[in-house]
């Protein structure tokens, strides 16, 4: 009996302390709050939320917090999951846009939360133009 099979019928652990190397599986809870940068390491905003597609048993997007100070001037934005690098040696993600492309982009605030279903095409031809 292979070790990961005696550690699921056993309830201990006897095999390697990071047994999820290379990167293959995330907690949602180790995924909130982690920082998104884009390709020149510029800060992006943070993950707020995770979006899942039940139907078919995947994550569809991210929603991620950018700008503003205090609560004021912040823009919430869907991005889709597939967009998204894991850099797991800095335990962020990396979304290869700029900040100029952020400020422009249309974005929604957590009060007037868009009708995921008829939002959802609208991101998706928006973040597939770059």
């Amino acid at each position: 009996m292979n070790t990961i099979q005696n550690d699921n019928l056993t309830g201990t652990n006897s095999g390697d302390l990071f047994p999820n190397l290379p990167l293959r599986y995330l907690t949602a809870s180790s995924v909130i709050g982690d920082k998104v940068l884009n390709n020149k390491d510029e800060h992006l905003g943070e993950i707020k939320d995770i979006m899942l597609d039940v139907r078919a048993g995947k994550i569809d997007y991210l929603v991620v917090e950018f700008g503003g100070f205090l609560g004021i001037g912040v823009k919430y934005f869907a991005i889709p999951f597939r967009l998204l690098q894991i850099d797991p040696a800095r335990k962020l993600f990396i979304f290869n846009q700029s900040k100029e492309t952020l400020e422009k982009a249309p974005g929604f605030d957590m009060d007037h939360w868009p009708d995921t279903n008829l939002h959802l095409d609208q991101v998706y031809s928006y973040w597939s133009f770059f």
